[in-house]
């Protein structure tokens, strides 16, 4: 979120960072909507203190037995206290449009993203791995999971209708083995600690970390439902990625300079209503309502982040290299990027049944952009409190890792090859056949 004060400070500086992005100019809007607000609380601070001043007339009047003047104060006063209300209202009104407004203007990309319009004009700058040369034509995981038995669409549509799966099994062991990896590897290899956070939390937390106001159509809510009236007009939202709790648990705080950077991991169920993927990847496990991800949050100070975000990207570069992956990395342009990034990596791994890569990680910095949605800040060791810097990341997607490794170490008999990292945690099983 920005600060009004340096948009009115730099607002050549501001648009051009718009315009960079393919929006219109918004500075001169914005000052007029700080000029409004500004306007609401200085009548509203005159009114206050000519009421103050003329309160303490009243009582020089009375001493010096001026009836006449004396009244005349009273009736001014009265007449504020009977404005007060609309005065008040004004400010609050002037204010909210303000804070609205800003709330809804996503972050400057750094200088050094790539300027497009949309994911053709993303830039690749790493490739690590070669495709594997089938001797028969690959399958895609859907047609994978069915032949064995172990992935249930239809089952999950009855429950629960489209964008829904039920893995079973082994299967469903290797997601939960693709997850024990991931944690057990950014915990013990990569510094992070495990954060086992909610996965329901309050408008608060969705508007910390940007998902809300913007992103509303894209959340599922949901109510209490004990008939309590507080709690049905204070919904809870179902976490669409474990960066909202996990970067939240910052807000509201100063922290040490001493203790950053913050480095947490969570593996949590996700929920997207997926409100603009309609006829888009319609069958199998690529578009889901629910998934299993496993996220990177960090929390650090401006100086660190950029560096952060290269060694964050690198940590869930290792879990596609250490599962022996083919993929690729590729800089978002700025018309492809999230609206709370200022630089955004993505990591799409081969899937050889679709014949191209897919993303299965996206790492992010975000500067302080979060943390003044939510007030997250840290102490220098010398001057005042600055905001923090939040960088979050997939490490990786668990469903789509799934995905992945069923189709790259797909068997021309239907049957997957289980990656040797992740046999320790299947059993002692090395081919998954139908059960």
């Amino acid at each position: 979120m920005y600060d009004i004060k340096w948009i009115r400070e730099n607002p050549e500086t501001f648009d051009k960072a718009r315009a960079r992005r393919g929006l219109e100019p918004l500075s001169a809007g914005l000052l007029a909507l700080d000029d409004a607000r500004r306007a609401a609380i200085a009548r509203l601070q005159a009114a206050q203190e000519r009421r103050n001043a003329a309160s303490k007339e009243i009582g020089a009047a009375m001493q010096a037995k001026d009836a006449a003047r004396a009244e005349a104060l009273k009736a001014e006063v009265a007449g504020i206290k009977e404005d007060w209300p609309q005065l008040e209202a004004a400010e609050r009104e002037a204010v909210g449009a303000l804070d609205k407004a800003l709330s809804e203007i996503p972050n400057a990309p750094l200088e050094s993203v790539p300027e497009g319009k949309d994911e053709n004009e993303n830039v690749e700058v790493l490739r690590w791995g070669e495709p594997r040369q089938f001797d028969f034509t690959p399958k895609e995981h859907f047609e994978l999971g069915e032949g064995l038995g172990l992935m249930d669409f239809e089952g999950a549509a009855k429950l629960s209708g489209a964008r829904f799966v039920v893995n079973k099994g082994k299967l469903a062991r290797l997601e939960r083995a693709l997850a024990q990896f991931m944690l057990n590897l950014h915990t013990d290899e990569h510094g992070y600690q495990e954060v086992n956070p909610p996965l329901l939390v309050r408008d608060a937390a969705m508007f910390g970390t940007a998902q809300l106001p913007k992103f509303r159509e894209d959340q599922f809510s949901v109510t209490a439902g004990r008939g309590d009236a507080a709690q049905e007009q204070a919904p809870f939202w179902l976490i669409p990625t474990a960066e909202v709790p996990l970067t939240n648990l910052a807000g509201g705080q100063i922290i040490d300079e001493a203790l950053l950077p913050l480095r947490m991991t969570a593996g949590t169920y996700c929920f997207r209503a997926e409100a603009g993927a309609a006829g888009r990847d319609t069958r199998g496990m690529i578009r889901q309502h629910q998934f299993f991800k496993v996220e990177l949050v960090s929390v650090t100070t401006a100086e660190q982040s950029l560096e952060e975000h290269e060694r964050m990207t690198q940590c869930a570069e290792k879990v596609l290299q250490l599962l022996e992956l083919p993929y690729r990395k590729v800089v978002l342009c700025t018309g492809d990027m999230g609206f709370a990034s200022q630089k955004t990596y993505d990591l799409e791994v081969w899937l050889p049944g679709q014949g191209k890569y897919r993303e299965i990680s996206s790492c992010s910095v975000c500067g302080d952009f979060q943390a003044r949605r939510m007030n997250a800040r840290y102490r220098p060791k010398d001057g005042a409190p600055r905001f923090v810097h939040t960088l979050n990341g997939s490490g990786v997607a668990v469903g789509r890792a799934l995905i992945a490794v069923i189709e790259n170490y797909q068997q021309a008999d239907g049957s997957i090859e289980v990656p040797k990292v992740l046999r320790p945690f299947m059993g002692g099983t090395d081919i998954i056949t139908r059960e």
